[in-house]
């Protein structure tokens, strides 16, 4: 879905700008389709680049200044930064630097037949004066010292484990120097009381080095348990202070799939990096016994280490391009496997069972594809390393070997060196194991800082109201909004509109004339792109989102039921339910006969792991969540339309009396909710075309009439 901002980005690094990729996505329009090129080139603009998009030949895209963006594949953005000699050299975000021949690049650009020509489609861009002047956004990324703070809140245990590897080591380190005397002395000596002492403290040591191990492992249970919760819980509470427009344009196995990254980073801190600082340490003691025992031994382990290293570091970009395609399809997956169990009933309804397997195998086929290109880089990793590795043991076992015989070496002595080999050996496959779950942990970081990095609704350091004027009415002026997507069509546009105090607001009008969109902008889920909203005096940008939504009693369309009890559905705010205001809200939304029938009454599970319940008890439940709020503003999306007769009969009447001194708007096709409102505004097209009561607006047979006319019928 970043194809097209990452590539504004590189070209407005190419000259000389750093601008955030978050930035280009809000200037860009993206939503879950991604961008369009009429979106980039809007976000360019913004940005300083003048652009131009046109249908191009291969002679005319030879002429035109470079780097461009060029549509690639008909599903995809790349930049096009260089022609040589029919090679054309391109910057593909999902694939880094790659330069393909004429014919190669022809197939994947060209999208237009005209008239005997073939054409692509490019967008030039070139920088202006103003793209110059603007300062480049700074780099707050989150880094690792962001991440070791929450180690030091664990210190203390972290200074436990510190200890118990010294301890380790330092055993460890005896081991060879008894091996060593076992042979040189007991053997040679053919003294056995000599050896049986020696075995006794190899089997003390042995006990004493297992015993450090499970201790330290205990510890960092606990480190690393704690470390994991801490980091996903910030996570969350960032997750949960951005504005509801993000969770618009996010997917939700995206958002999941960072949430399975910060476990990367959480085994980084915790199991790489104390076991690493283990190894590294037992590498420099044993790598000084070594050269202690044999200085050339010590270069022949110091060259092939150093050589495994490089070996292994020539892999890691590699590694980075197929972790990030990794995440892309796990994502997917992600969401396929919620789509399939969420969706189970359409399915079956629908009879379209095999569709949706194959999609979800087409998804397996890719991760396979991926699992074949990751083990086959790994094998080639492996297997280079391997080479490198075991000739390194070969050399050595033969140098020692000859040391023996030549008369250099006691026997005992070159069992002291394989030992002290084989210790070093662990030690450089761990530090290169870090290595790689270094830049593991950096590639999840850079994911959650993508969420880190985003503003949240209610920034730090800005000041809220939270106190509500005097005068409590609402007033939309001069209202213009648009979703995010290029070349969309705006949903409001100019309403002028004063929902009055105490009093009963209704909006009607056909199906995407703007209604939930109002809703959703007095709810500061979006901001107008024009106009402002007022409550009384104050502006409604001034008072903070939290305190603003606990004075709102809101039922939506596509409202929540949550994996709970019936008491928790509908005081979800409140650990203990208020009992009175829970009978009452019960009451209001009429609910008592559902109640009473359940074994369990309000404790009954309902929701996605409990009990099923039908659309309209649903929107009973949703309607006694937002009475139990008892707040000061109302607002219903369609809150009855999938009540009976009988019942929304009831709720009205029960409404209409838990109505009285609060400010209500309510969006709704029935004549049923509508006709006792005492101020009916009528929208088509993102305009208001009527406003009145009902008995005005029915004799002047406009709009509205024609909307409640069959409902008049057929309830006469």
């Amino acid at each position: 879905m970043d194809c097209g901002p990452t590539c504004l980005r590189m070209i407005a690094k190419y000259y000389g700008k750093n601008i955030r990729l978050q930035r280009i996505r809000d200037l860009s329009g993206i939503n879950r389709e991604g961008v369009s090129m009429l979106g980039i080139s809007e976000a360019a603009e913004k940005i300083g680049f003048r652009s131009q998009g046109a249908k191009l030949t291969l002679n005319q895209l030879k002429e035109i200044d470079l780097p461009c963006i060029i549509h690639w594949n008909q599903n995809h953005f790349v930049i096009l930064y260089a022609i040589k000699k029919d090679i054309y050299y391109i910057a593909d975000p999902g694939k880094g630097l790659i330069k393909y021949t004429k014919n190669e690049f022809y197939n994947s650009w060209i999208s237009v037949h005209n008239n005997g020509s073939s054409q692509g489609i490019a967008l030039m861009l070139s920088p202006s004066p103003q793209f110059y002047e603007q300062e480049g956004d700074k780099k707050e990324a989150l880094d690792f010292s962001f991440l070791l703070r929450y180690l030091y809140k664990y210190k203390q245990l972290v200074i436990q484990l510190f200890v118990g590897l010294g301890i380790g080591s330092l055993l460890q380190l005896i081991v060879p120097f008894l091996t060593q005397s076992v042979v040189d002395i007991g053997i040679n000596t053919r003294n056995l009381n000599f050896i049986y002492i020696i075995l006794i403290a190899q089997t003390m040591l042995f006990l004493g080095r297992m015993s450090v191990d499970f201790i330290r492992s205990w510890i960092l249970l606990h480190i690393s348990t704690r470390v994991n919760i801490s980091i996903l819980t910030d996570f969350l509470i960032k997750l949960m202070k951005l504005p509801m427009s993000f969770f618009d344009t996010k997917m939700t196995g995206d958002i999941m799939q960072r949430m399975n990254d910060q476990k990367r980073i959480e085994s980084f801190l915790t199991g790489s990096t104390l076991n690493t600082i283990f190894s590294v340490f037992n590498l420099v003691v044993f790598t000084f016994v070594l050269a202690y025992y044999n200085v050339n031994i010590f270069f022949i382990f110091l060259i092939s280490s150093v050589l495994y290293t490089l070996w292994v570091i020539a892999f890691l970009k590699r590694r980075r391009k197929l972790d990030f395609k990794r995440f892309d399809i796990s994502s997917k997956n992600q969401s396929s496997i919620v789509q399939l169990i969420g969706g189970m009933q359409e399915i079956k309804l629908n009879n379209c069972e095999r569709q949706k397997r194959w999609e979800w195998e087409h998804l397996q086929a890719g991760l396979f594809r991926f699992s074949v290109k990751s083990l086959s880089l790994g094998q080639i990793q492996q297997a280079g390393a391997f080479f490198i590795n075991e000739g390194k043991n070969i050399l050595i076992t033969f140098l020692v070997a000859k040391s023996v015989i030549d008369g250099q070496l006691t026997l005992g002595g070159m069992m002291a060196i394989q030992y002290i080999v084989g210790q070093v050996n662990s030690p450089i496959e761990q530090l290169l194991g870090f290595i790689q779950q270094l830049q593991d942990a950096k590639i999840s970081l850079e994911r959650l800082n993508e969420i880190h990095e985003l503003e949240d609704e209610e920034p730090v350091g800005r000041n809220f109201l939270h106190e509500l004027p005097s005068q409590k009415g609402i007033y939309l002026n001069n209202l213009h909004f648009t979703y995010p997507g290029a070349g969309n069509e705006p949903v409001l546009k100019g309403i002028d509109l004063n929902i009055a105090e105490g009093k009963t607001t209704a909006i009607v009008g056909m199906s995407g004339s703007g209604k939930t969109t109002i809703l959703k902008l007095l709810l500061r889920f979006y901001l107008p792109q024009k106009g402002d909203i007022k409550i009384g005096a104050t502006y409604l940008e001034q008072l903070g989102f939290g305190f603003w939504r606990n004075q709102c009693g809101v039922v939506m369309q596509d409202g929540f039921i949550f994996s709970d009890t019936i008491a928790k559905n509908i005081a979800v705010a409140d650990d203990y339910p208020d009992i009175s205001k829970l009978q009452h809200a019960i009451k209001v939304a009429n609910i008592t006969d559902l109640i009473d029938s359940l074994p369990l009454g309000l404790n009954t599970k309902i929701g996605a792991e409990g009990n099923g319940i039908s659309q309209g008890q649903k929107q009973r439940i949703l309607i006694a969540r937002a009475v139990y709020k008892d707040p000061s503003y109302i607002f219903f999306d369609e809150a009855t339309n999938a009540l009976d007769a009988n019942n929304e009969r009831v709720i009205m009447e029960n409404l209409e009396s838990f109505f009285k001194g609060r400010t209500v708007v309510v969006v709704a096709h029935r004549l049923s909710t509508v006709k006792n409102a005492d101020h009916i505004i009528v929208l088509d097209k993102g305009q208001i075309i009527e406003e009145g009561n009902h008995t005005e607006l029915t004799e002047q047979k406009g709009a509205y009439f024609h909307l409640v006319k069959n409902q008049l019928e057929l309830g006469n």
